[in-house]
């Protein structure tokens, strides 16, 4: 980085990594070009993108959007057309482990050099146009510019932050997917449903099918965009419906039913990518989507880890409508189970979350909780006392440790084998008890 004087005002000119620089790098480059880690909006972004040429890519473009279950739905999409024998480029946000698992070939996460070849592309393209980018709207463009490269039949693009200013928006779609309507980001996009609901109800394009997968209510807002823009409007449990069985899943349409394997996702999100998929004018067979259920995983979304003779759930809930969702498949998991003693939680959260709303509706089934702040690394990570005062008007019982490690590890130590720990309140959580649980065999 150097500075340059200019009479009275300094501006800094950062220095870019190259070619041989590590993805590290490359990553904290990026953290330092804009002068905030948000920054939504299109108008500042679009002219790099036109500059790299990925505006209007030669692909079936499908593009989701929602609250919670985002992930999940992305991921069955990816394992639908890969099945089907086309060329994937699937964009997440954000990673567990490594950053690698954001842009992902045919399933696969791309190698570092590839990512560097691509963030060199964008900041030559950003400096051509004298324009500053946030860390994600660096990282959105990379994907595209890989996606284009390796000539990727379908694009499956998942918003970061709401959706009508979300970077991944500058992509048109030829179907959107909202997942679901929840309280959350309300400091970037509006303290009411109605008013998140149109911010990402703004992937829609005119005419494109629209599939809203929340079986239980929809935002008026959504039916409201959807007629100006003149999409059609598919929506759970009215134009398509699922029952899960002991070993399958039936889903049924108007049009077709079928009969498929029990998926490792939840069924709401699985069923939203399978309508998703059957309209989007892609040639599909029964054995493409029976494939696809079998083969889609995805870390963190109710994950079940056998580790030190404990049974271990991990879920990146970590908002009150995300909870909402978890505590109901915990539910159907203890009614599953022959026979299943307490529930402890470990836990911990982002400081701008509603973590009295979280706890407050995972008391009730929680016998005990177990905190620890996340590492000082973290951006917003919430303190132990901010934890703790959240957490004790409600728990029955709380201890709390030094880190989640020390936390995990506890809470190993108190409860049995008929026990289960639930391991949830944020991405950052997850990746700390990952860190323990890779470090030791799972058993």
């Amino acid at each position: 980085m150097s500075v340059l004087d200019q009479g009275d005002a300094s501006v800094v000119v950062m220095t870019a990594p190259s070619a041989s620089s590590s993805l590290a790098d490359w990553l904290a480059y990026w953290t330092q070009t804009h002068v905030t880690a948000i920054d939504l909006g299109l108008s500042r972004i679009r002219p790099v993108a036109e500059q790299l040429g990925v505006l209007q890519p030669n692909a079936t473009v499908l593009t989701v959007a929602g609250t919670n279950g985002k992930g999940s739905t992305t991921t069955v999409l990816s394992e639908i057309y890969i099945a089907a024998g086309q060329s994937v480029g699937l964009y997440q946000s954000p990673h567990i482990t490594v950053f690698n698992e954001r842009v992902r070939l045919n399933g696969q996460p791309v190698d570092d050099q590839t990512l560097i070849d691509a963030f060199i592309q964008v900041d030559a393209a950003r400096r051509v146009c004298q324009l500053p980018l946030s860390f994600f709207e660096a990282t959105t463009l990379a994907a595209f510019v890989i996606f284009k490269k390796h000539n990727c039949a379908v694009w499956v693009l998942e918003v970061g932050l709401g959706g009508r200013l979300d970077a991944v928006n500058l992509i048109d779609p030829d179907v959107a997917v909202i997942t679901n309507i929840g309280l959350d980001h309300t400091d970037w996009l509006g303290d009411s449903v109605e008013a998140i609901a149109f911010e990402k109800a703004g992937i829609m394009r005119a005419g494109i099918p629209v599939i809203y997968a929340d079986p239980v209510a929809m935002p008026e807002s959504i039916a409201v965009q959807a007629s100006q823009f003149g999409c059609r409007l598919i929506r759970a449990s009215e134009d398509y419906h699922w029952h899960i069985a002991v070993d399958a899943l039936y889903y049924a349409t108007p049009a077709l039913t079928l009969r498929l394997p029990k998926p490792n996702l939840a069924a709401v999100n699985v069923c939203a990518a399978l309508t998703a998929a059957l309209h989007s004018g892609v040639v599909l067979t029964q054995s493409m989507l029976a494939q696809a259920l079998q083969a889609a995983r995805l870390a963190g979304r109710f994950e079940q880890v056998l580790w030190q003779r404990r049974r271990l759930i991990l879920d990146v809930a970590h908002n009150p409508h995300g909870m909402q969702f978890l505590l109901a498949q915990l539910a159907e998991y203890q009614q599953q189970q022959s026979s299943i003693g307490a529930v402890h939680m470990v836990f911990s959260m982002l400081q701008d979350k509603d973590i009295a709303a979280v706890v407050q509706l995972a008391a009730p089934m929680v016998q005990c909780w177990h905190i620890a702040a996340l590492d000082s690394s973290v951006p917003r990570a919430a303190s132990q006392a901010q934890l703790g005062q959240a957490v004790a008007p409600y728990a029955q019982a709380v201890v709390e440790y030094r880190d989640l490690a020390a936390a995990l590890q506890g809470a190993c130590q108190v409860s049995d084998a008929q026990d289960v720990i639930v391991v949830c309140g944020s991405f950052h959580t997850l990746d700390a008890v990952w860190e323990v649980v890779k470090s030791h065999d799972a058993r």
